[in-house]
């Protein structure tokens, strides 16, 4: 059925073209289900520029620094949110004070997806959701409902990984670089910043045991939040009639 994207943003439709353009189909429970998806898939596209230009800083854990008006630094340089704060007040402190932090690539890409969550669903719902938050490498609160597959296609939006597999001992941190897709041969990585795939494999090479030929290369995994659970939580949501997109199936 048509599908009405004239109130959509740029990113939003730009999105849903690729994906109804797919050789695969996705379906969708309802309208609101696929507008969800879109919209939030653009506001993780956005949040990635903007923490891309927040002055957040690069470190492992046991460097990692956050601002103690927000959060607590735990003992294995991962954030618990402070009590007294809001886990949205925590996560647009980030943005808003990104000098304040320090933290590795895999932390920083689940950041990116908690503000495109943020900034798509009630604040209400966003704190009651993720209560006693905590940002560490890729232990994302079970609300946030993250699933990897492999062998699928990606779209801006989506999380992936570029693997090292031969990094060099003395350097563990650089064994390979979670990103967050912008869009074709475009990624945000920590601290990358937004840069096509070249740069990044260039960047992890130098990061190899001596004498190594083994290049790093984008993983065939892509990671997603959980869109059909998070979507009863916009301010839009509401029943409406199942939708596919493409020619064949795809069941969320």
């Amino acid at each position: 059925m048509p599908v009405d994207t004239a109130s959509w943003s740029p990113v939003a439709i730009q999105i849903y073209e690729q994906k109804k353009n797919s050789a695969v189909t996705y379906r969708y429970q309802s309208v609101q289900h696929l507008r969800f998806e879109m919209a939030l898939r653009a506001a993780i596209v956005a949040a990635a520029d903007a923490l891309s230009s927040s002055g957040l800083r690069f470190a492992t854990f046991k460097n990692a620094k956050c601002n103690e008006q927000f959060w607590d630094l735990t003992g294995f340089g991962g954030f618990r949110i402070k009590e007294g704060s809001t886990p949205a007040a925590g996560i647009r402190d980030i943005f808003n004070n990104g000098g304040k932090y320090a933290t590795e690539c895999a932390t920083a890409s689940v950041i990116v997806v908690y503000k495109g969550v943020l900034d798509s669903i009630a604040e209400s719902d966003f704190n009651r959701l993720f209560a006693d938050l905590v940002l560490y490498d890729w232990e994302g609160n079970e609300n946030l409902r993250l699933t990897t597959r492999s062998g699928t296609e990606s779209f801006p939006g989506d999380l992936l990984y570029f693997k090292n597999p031969d990094f060099s001992p003395d350097t563990p941190q650089w064994r390979g670089e979670n990103v967050v897709k912008i869009e074709d041969d475009l990624y945000y990585g920590h601290p990358f910043g937004i840069v096509p795939a070249a740069t990044i494999i260039a960047g992890l090479n130098r990061y190899r045991r001596p004498e190594s030929d083994q290049s790093a290369y984008l993983l065939d995994e892509v990671t997603q939040p959980g869109y059909l659970y998070l979507s009863p939580f916009a301010p839009d949501a509401r029943s409406a009639i199942r939708v596919r997109i493409g020619d064949r199936h795809f069941v969320y």
